[in-house]
């Protein structure tokens, strides 16, 4: 760009100013309380004139449901705006709130422009240095470990889906290319859900979201997509528009709760107990889909024995909250309706009884027979359309590379095809158990690590104890943007590049359009790809120590995006070469709109599996039986769900969303605040066996009254930091698929005082 902003320069300069960006997100409707079609109509001035605009396809890729499709406007090589893709069905041409922030994210003045070295860790105390500069001091650490160790295993990295674009598993392949190392394996995000639809189905796999509009009965459980799916609404709209009963089912009442017919509040991680209920009731009337659990289930006989000698819709009742009459009506309603479906949200598998949860929710879909038809099924995501090449994420280990040994070791199908059946492999570790493992992981220890498209301490667990374990690290590196709170504890910051600063593809899990992301503007400052860094070190590596690394050096991401694609990926989507994609976002070729529509599910037996030999292999019930919740240590259960305003810790901390979002709040029923003393507005310290935090407490009855809720955010001004109150407890699946058991993130508790 021709101009750089400081942190003294209004905002007014800025190409894209605030009064632009409150008319972008007035067009998108920051509560999603408005149709698609009429915001659309009311988008933000468009300029009449694009021949004075070059117009680019981009893609978010910030690990949310909607992955947006974007059209990007530039001039004199500055991004002015943006908007929706009109062309996808699903964007339809608007974007959600912090979408419309994304041209002043590019220019922030807070943005990291240079490579910087912390002269000591925590301290502030900031050095600018060269590219040159940090890549040596970067290999030079790394060699200096081989040596040392005799392997690089005390070279970790922590890096999981801040940038979901698909090249960025660049990061995992430049690890490869240096060697065997530790990787940090698993998701924080849905994973326990993941092994509940494959021991059930055999795979994730989800009806196209678009297909809502032909269900007659739509539950949301555990979801809030008026804030965290926005374009979705439209669909639940037109559903309800053509006589369909919404209803949500959730512990919070959530924006989306508030457009339902029908509001369930559960208690929380009591949704499986629900479920069964309901199951119970659905058998007792006789309102099973005979003809689906007969030919295409295994195991069912065996489900309704259990219902029957374990399960009574009274004990639903006491164990979930829910009256047994709603309990029976829901149940009926939804058996009734043809076709109905579920919305499993993520939330509802963090907890120490989240897969089974699942399960048992599973296990309505399929007895009532609306697993296969459009408009039915159980909606959690899908992977159908991740076919690429992941070439950059597959490369090989330079020649002797020494690696980890063990009957253990978990190879994946990359690491196994590259190896040639060699013993060698890297060390995996629990995602989820990060401050842990960097304390007692030996022989060798974690001695540096490196942090891409992840900020852990704004959202890994037991945060007093990561800050612990970072003081036992050698070196640590982090790529980012901005100087975050894990950036604080970082030695060297790497500054990288936005989705408009570079080339890469974009798939969704949750819908199936295909994006293209083209590199509209140029690197801002000094900002690097992750590819162009991995590129960079090994040039370094090999300058130092010929044969070291072997990532290719290659600088341009659109030569490494144009090596994501193959013949599958233009058959699924029907384009005949990417370069197609220049034109707008394209959708899967879809014989149905709805998962599983062949009835032919990939488990065992070929068939829905209400009874899991593979559940029980990895030391679950064969069916899906109640687990009991986690104990309760404290007075109050601690929810920290997603913002409207964010994504864990994106976007709050640009100044255009201070606006709507200022500060934090603690909040909580006004009979619990009463009984601790507490007003609206009143500072107040949310405490439990973790640490703690200071905040300012509101007061609504939209939370139950034994429940704290805290948004997750970073603000930058605020010394607020939820994961202050979480530990790392697993839940209760995850390792079937991803490596590693998921967290209990809303197994939390702890108490509440006045400050």
């Amino acid at each position: 760009m021709k101009k750089e902003f400081d942190k003294t320069e209004e905002a007014s300069t800025c190409p894209f100013n605030r009064r632009g960006f409150l008319k972008g997100i007035a067009a998108a409707g920051v509560l999603a309380s408005i149709p698609a079609g009429i915001l659309r109509a009311q988008a933000w001035e468009r300029i009449q004139y694009e021949g004075e605009y070059d117009i680019f396809r981009n893609a978010c890729p910030r690990n949310c449901y909607d992955t947006c499709s974007i059209k990007s406007y530039v001039r004199n090589n500055v991004l002015e705006f943006i908007e929706g893709a009109q062309e996808s069905t699903f964007t339809d041409g608007a974007l959600c709130v912090k979408g419309y922030a994304y041209p002043r994210r590019v220019y922030s003045p807070d943005r990291i422009k240079y490579p910087m070295r912390q002269i000591g860790r925590g301290t502030g105390n900031w050095k600018r240095i060269s590219w040159d500069e940090a890549m040596t001091e970067i290999g030079e650490k790394i060699l200096e470990m081989k040596k040392k160790d005799g392997s690089l295993l005390g070279m970790a990295l922590d890096k999981y889906s801040g940038n979901f674009g698909i090249t960025h598993y660049g990061v995992e392949g430049m690890m490869s290319s240096l060697g065997y190392t530790s990787r940090f394996v698993g998701t924080p995000c849905w994973p326990a859900g993941i092994d509940a639809q494959n021991f059930d189905m055999g795979n994730m796999w989800c009806n196209d979201p678009e297909d809502l509009v032909k269900a007659k009965f739509i539950i949301i459980w555990g979801g809030n997509p008026a804030w965290n799916s926005v374009h979705t609404m439209k669909f639940i709209y037109e559903a309800q528009e053509r006589g369909a009963k919404l209803v949500v089912i959730d512990p919070l009442l959530t924006q989306t709760a508030a457009k339902a017919d029908l509001y369930v509040r559960v208690k929380t991680s009591q949704d499986g107990v629900l479920a069964l209920g309901m199951a119970r009731h659905i058998v007792d009337k006789g309102l099973y889909n005979k003809e689906f659990v007969e030919s295409y289930s295994k195991g069912f006989d065996d489900f309704v024995e259990y219902l029957k000698t374990s399960v009574t819709v009274e004990w639903a009742a006491e164990q979930s909250g829910v009256p047994a009459e709603a309990i029976r009506q829901i149940a009926e309603d939804y058996a009734k309706a043809d076709p109905a479906t579920i919305w499993v949200g993520y939330g509802l598998q963090r907890h120490v009884n989240g897969g089974v949860n699942v399960r048992a929710i599973d296990a309505l879909a399929a007895m009532t027979g609306n697993v296969g038809k459009e408009g039915g099924g159980v909606r959690y995501g899908h992977l159908q359309t991740w076919g690429f090449n992941y070439n950059a994420m597959v490369q090989k280990q330079p020649e002797g590379s020494v690696g980890y040994l063990g009957k253990d070791k978990i190879v994946s199908e990359f690491t196994a095809e590259q190896e040639g059946g060699a013993e060698y492999a890297d060390r995996t570790i629990n995602i989820n158990k990060l401050a842990e493992s960097i304390l007692t992981t030996n022989d060798p220890p974690i001695r540096m690590l490196w942090v891409a498209c992840k900020n852990p301490f704004a959202q890994d667990f037991d945060r007093p104890k990561l800050q612990k374990a970072f003081g036992t690290l050698e070196k640590v590196i982090v790529v980012d943007q901005f100087f975050n709170e894990t950036v604080q504890n970082a030695d060297i910051v790497l500054p990288t590049t936005t989705l408009f600063e570079e080339y890469t593809v974009n798939a969704s899990y949750w819908h199936y359009w295909l994006s293209i992301n083209e590199k509209a503007i140029p690197e801002q400052y000094e900002a690097r790809s992750d590819l162009q860094i991995a590129a960079m070190l090994s040039k370094k590596m090999n300058e130092l120590e010929a044969g070291s690394c072997t990532f290719p050096q290659i600088m341009d991401t659109k030569v490494w995006m144009e090596k994501e694609f193959n013949d599958g990926i233009y058959k699924l989507f029907g384009i005949r070469k990417w370069q197609d994609l220049r034109s707008g976002p394209q959708k899967a070729k879809l014989t149905s709109s709805a998962a599983w529509h062949e009835k032919k599910f990939a488990t065992p037996s070929g068939k829905y599996e209400f009874s899991s030999d593979l559940a029980a292999e990895y030391g679950h019930t064969r069916l899906p039986e109640h687990k009991s919740r986690r104990k309760a240590y404290d007075a109050f259960r601690v929810l920290t769900p997603h913002t409207q305003f964010g994504l864990h810790s994106q976007f709050v901390n640009i100044d255009y969303m201070e606006d709507f979002n200022k500060e934090p709040f603690v909040y909580m029923h006004p009979a619990a605040a009463r009984a601790r003393k507490i007003s609206d507005g009143d500072m107040v310290k949310v405490f439990n066996k973790v640490g703690s935090v200071t905040v300012k407490a509101k007061l609504t009855d939209t939370v139950a009254e034994d429940v704290l809720l805290m948004y997750e955010a970073w603000f930058k001004k605020a010394n607020f930091n939820v994961q202050n109150l979480v530990d790392d407890e697993s839940s209760d699946m995850g390792t079937f698929k991803t490596g590693a058991p998921g967290v209990a993130i809303h197994d939390q508790f702890a108490d509440i005082a006045k400050a």
